[in-house]
Order: C-alpha cells, then sequence, then structure tokens
C-alpha cells in the first residue's frame, strides 16, 4: 500500500506553527514511507477564502522545503459533493432540519438547565412531508445534519492516543451544510479522502470528536477510514495554551531570521522524548520517525529554544547554502570566519560592515593609547601573509608584558569595535593590514 496523506488548510490567513507541525508530520510520513503528500486547499468558504492566502500557503511551504507532490481545490469538487451528498440524502444519512441558531440555543440551555447533555434531539427527523412544505413554503430554508448511526460505539485505535471509543448516541448528528448551500468541513473532507486515497490523516487532538463523527461517514460512503494520528496540542513556554501561538506565522518568523531548518528540526522532535537537535538536513529526521514516539502531554513551544536552534543550524550552513543572501562582495572566508557568532543570518551584514569599515570605535587614553600606537608599529612590520594577529599579539605581549585581557581587549575594541566576536585571528586578514593600521593608529 502506498501511503498517502494530506495537509489541508483553510486560505484564511498565513501559516502559524500549529498548522506548519501538522503540514511537517504529514510530509515527514509520506516521506519516511516512500509514500505522497498531497496539498488540499480548503475553500469551500468563499467568503473568507483568499487568492492572496493560497499563494501565501504554497510559498510558506516551498520555503519550509515541505513541497507536496499534487495540489487539489475543494472549490473545484462541488459536484463530487453534491453528487455523494444527494445518495447520502436518499439514503436516509442526511436529513433537513429546520431550527433557527437561536432556536437551537434555546434548546441547548433547557438541556443544561435539566443536567442533560446538549446534543441536538433529532425533531426534525419528526416532520411530515407536509410540515417541511409548509415550513418552506415561509421561506425557511433547511440546514442539513447526517444522521449518526446509534447502534455501535466507534472504535479506532489511533497512532498516537491508542485505542479510542465513542457511544454516538452521546453526540450531535453534524450539521454538514449550511441553510444557503456552503459546505461545513466535515462531509467534503470525509469525501475528499475516500476519493484521493488518503491513508493516513494526521492532525491534532482537538480533532478527535469529528474523527467519531467521520469514521460513520467513511462507512455510509463506502470507503474505508484511513489511519488517524492525533498529535497533542502545542503550548507556550509559559505552560498553558497561547494565543501567540495561533498567531506566530511563517511570515513573523522569517521576518525575524529563523531558518527553515531550525523550525523543522524543532517541531519534528517536540511531544517525543528525542532531543531537539540542530539538524539541518531532514534524512536523520526521517530516519526516526514514528508515532509511537509521541506522547500524549502537550508539546511544550519555546521561541527561545528556537533561537538557538536556529543559531546552531547557522553556524553548520556552508557558505554556498548562504551566498546569495549575503552581503555583496562577502567570500566563503569571511563567511566561515563570522559564521560561529551569528544568531541569524541578517547578523552577517554587521560583521561585514565591521571588516569593511568604518568602524566607530571608542576613544582611548593613557597608556591603553600608547599600547595602540606601540600596536599599530608592530603592525606595520608583521607578515601579512602567514597568522598576522598571532604575529602581532606575540610581539606586544614580548615587548610590553601585557598578556590576557590586557593584551587583547584593547585590539579588539580598535579593530573592531566592540568588545565581543569571532576569533581575531580569522578576522584579522579580513580587515587588512590598511585598515588595520588605520583603525589602530586613530585607537
Amino acid at each position: 500500500m502506498t501511503i498517502v496523506t494530506r495537509f489541508a488548510p483553510s486560505p484564511t490567513g498565513r501559516l502559524h506553527v500549529g498548522n506548519i507541525r501538522t503540514a511537517l508530520f504529514n510530509w515527514m510520513w509520506a516521506r519516511a514511507n516512500g509514500g505522497r503528500f498531497l496539498l488540499r486547499i480548503d475553500d469551500t468558504d468563499a467568503a473568507r477564502s483568499e487568492e492572496r492566502f493560497v499563494a501565501a500557503i504554497r510559498e510558506d511551504l516551498a520555503w519550509l522545503g515541505l513541497a507536496p507532490d499534487d495540489e487539489v481545490r475543494q472549490s473545484d469538487r462541488f459536484a463530487l459533493y453534491q453528487a455523494r451528498f444527494d445518495a447520502l440524502v436518499a439514503a436516509g444519512r442526511i436529513y433537513p432540519a429546520y431550527e433557527t441558531s437561536q432556536e437551537l440555543d434555546l434548546k441547548r440551555k433547557v438541556q443544561l438547565g435539566r443536567g442533560l447533555p446538549p446534543i441536538y434531539d433529532r425533531a426534525a427527523l419528526a416532520l411530515s412531508d407536509a410540515d417541511r412544505a409548509r415550513l418552506e413554503a415561509d421561506g425557511v430554508r433547511p440546514h442539513w445534519r447526517f444522521r449518526l448511526d446509534h447502534d455501535a460505539p466507534v472504535e479506532w485505535d489511533d497512532l498516537v492516543r491508542g485505542p479510542q471509543r465513542f457511544d454516538p448516541a452521546t453526540m450531535s448528528d453534524p450539521v454538514i451544510r449550511r441553510a444557503d448551500g456552503s459546505w461545513l468541513y466535515m462531509l467534503p473532507s470525509a469525501i475528499d479522502d475516500v476519493d484521493l486515497g488518503i491513508t493516513h490523516v494526521v492532525r491534532g487532538e482537538d480533532h478527535v470528536a469529528n474523527t467519531a463523527l467521520q469514521i460513520q461517514m467513511f462507512a455510509a460512503l463506502g470507503g474505508t477510514p484511513p489511519a488517524f494520528a492525533h498529535a497533542a496540542l502545542l503550548t507556550g513556554a509559559e505552560g498553558k495554551l497561547s494565543k501567540r501561538l495561533g498567531s506566530l506565522g511563517v511570515d513573523e518568523l522569517r521576518a525575524g531570521g529563523i531558518e527553515p531548518q531550525a523550525i523543522r528540526a524543532l517541531l519534528a522532535r517536540l511531544g517525543t522524548s528525542d532531543p531537539v537537535e540542530p539538524t539541518p538536513e531532514m534524512t536523520p529526521l526521517l530516519a526516526g520517525f514514528d508515532f509511537a514516539r509521541f506522547g500524549r502531554a502537550p508539546a511544550r513551544f519555546d521561541e527561545g529554544e528556537l533561537a538557538q536552534v536556529n543559531a546552531r543550524i547557522i553556524h553548520q550552513l556552508p557558505y554556498a547554502a548562504v551566498a546569495d543572501r549575503l552581503p555583496a562582495g562577502m567570500d566563503a572566508r569571511a563567511w566561515e570566519a563570522v559564521r560561529p557568532n551569528l544568531s541569524t543570518l541578517a547578523e552577517a551584514a554587521d560583521w561585514w560592515q565591521v571588516i569593511e569599515g568604518p568602524v566607530d570605535a571608542a576613544a582611548v587614553e593613557g597608556e591603553d593609547a600608547e599600547y595602540l600606537a606601540a600596536a599599530a608599529e608592530a603592525a606595520a612590520s608583521v607578515d601579512w601573509s602567514d597568522a598576522p594577529w598571532h604575529a602581532l599579539t606575540a610581539r606586544l605581549k614580548a615587548a610590553t608584558g601585557r598578556k590576557g585581557k590586557a593584551l587583547f581587549l584593547p585590539l579588539r575594541r580598535a579593530l573592531t569595535g566592540r568588545d565581543h566576536g569571532p576569533d581575531m585571528a580569522a578576522l584579522l586578514p579580513l580587515i587588512g593590514r590598511d585598515r588595520a593600521l588605520a583603525r589602530l593608529r586613530q585607537g
């Protein structure tokens, strides 16, 4: 059997961290098993769906390295949904209901007041043909519900949560189509999963109850339910569900200098007992990807941890992988010199400015001023073709008796304008003799 997974976002906004994690898990499961990964644009809600978000979803997945093998759009599949709908109506599995939202709210309040579960009472099933005709003559248009089979429990073995069991008698018959004819999520999604041959549905645990309903829809459609994996939801660093995670989008992560490799490396391991490792390539992550390794406890997403993983990823990136994003003129030698000190790639421009100059170094007086003057004389006479930093500091140590911080820090400040930074042995040859002499003499 060929594994087929799907990622099914609604184009009503940009992808956020939770969406990314769902897409990543579906992509990884397909790739780890030699299968196919589909993108399904759930654009049945015409009022809220926007083409700019369709384009953004494609762009975000490409940037993340999660390219789908194929793409379908629900708005192109309405004829299929109508045909399956008509068949289910004829079979008695879908029925019209005429209550207004206000009437349904009142029913729920009454049930709660009596200590009963607020589920739909199926009053619409008691209507006669004459009742329905009278309502429609009065201009009441029905919404449509899927009739659940109460005869047996719904059961499945979830790949993350283990054995699941729901009593359909405790659940409302779900509304699958609005009175204006527009579709809700549940039935079109089940129709698509059957039609597209989806073998595994990977999504958040907030969909568990939906799965129980959809398993009956698969049966009514004559299809085999896919395997389901419901991952625990993400929580914020503060240990509770965070609105921040619902708004932290790909565009914001990119603007903050986060690399796609860092996002993948962190999200692939959150919720497992495996350590998060700064792995630029997907191959090691795919090799150990198994839903059995995921726990049921909420997974903690920490932006600080992401920043740390990002820095460690950047420290491994070769020049060829970043050359087109570096400042003009910055070569492989400069990249390798500054790379260990970067948290984001954008910081490379700051260090290129340090190399190229000018540098805004603080004025020095007294012994340090005399020391820098001596350093300028020494720098003028050392061999710049062979480890000039080591030659310069060795000569100054012998001449002045300075060592440690007193030897190195005034030089770093004069040459770079900073107290910390890349290894000066790598940085000084990039600054070059003329610029170094000018900075030392200025100091």
